[in-house]
């Protein structure tokens, strides 16, 4: 069977970074294998070296992409709001501190998702690097939206926000649940009307 072309190489490399964003998001990175992994992407482990130094090499550079995907989404929102009635900060406050958000992890903010695993990671490890510099880009994206306030308010409102998400996802299921994310979300957006997606 003849190798793969160099673009085809590439392919699956974004392919299996995919994959194992989702998976890690959602099973957390001690709980996701490289077989698992390449499986999901639809490709057999034996290829894992050629495209990753080490299973901590991809979980890294999952991480990573999870919070692009986060950014991309972000700015999308902001590009959605430019014109509209609801502020894009008041409309990423809502649908972060939401039921969907919550009940589709392996979708949502690695923040929520990754923050145990890259406390648990040792200082220069990868997934800690990775998770950090997602965060530090995650909040100057929150600044950039219309309606924004300064660092300071952003860092408060991300910490409310993936403490609930987080909190939320531990008790789903019950109606403690859904009045933590409301709770949240009422006291971020001050009140301010702005119905979360459904």
């Amino acid at each position: 069977m003849p190798r793969a072309s160099r673009a085809e190489a590439e392919q699956h490399r974004r392919d299996v970074v995919a994959a194992t964003s989702r998976l890690v998001r959602a099973h957390g990175a001690d709980k996701v294998s490289v077989p698992q992994a390449m499986a999901a992407a639809g490709l057999t482990h034996g290829g894992f070296y050629r495209h990753f130094s080490s299973k901590d090499d991809l979980v890294a550079q999952a991480c990573a992409a999870a919070f692009a995907e986060r950014l991309a989404a972000m700015e999308d929102l902001a590009e959605e709001h430019a014109t509209g009635d609801v502020p894009a900060r008041a409309a990423f406050l809502a649908g972060y501190v939401s039921a969907p958000h919550r009940d589709n992890p392996a979708l949502g903010c690695p923040g929520t998702t990754l923050a145990a695993d890259a406390a648990r990671a040792e200082p220069g490890d990868p997934l800690r690097e990775a998770f950090t510099e997602g965060l530090r880009n995650l909040v100057d994206g929150m600044g950039r939206l219309a309606g924004a306030a300064d660092e300071e308010s952003a860092l408060v409102e991300l910490s409310a926000m993936v403490g609930a998400l987080v909190l939320s996802r531990a008790c789903a299921g019950d109606d403690l649940s859904d009045r933590i994310l409301a709770a949240v979300r009422d006291r971020l957006l001050g009140g301010e009307e702005v119905r979360p997606p459904s």
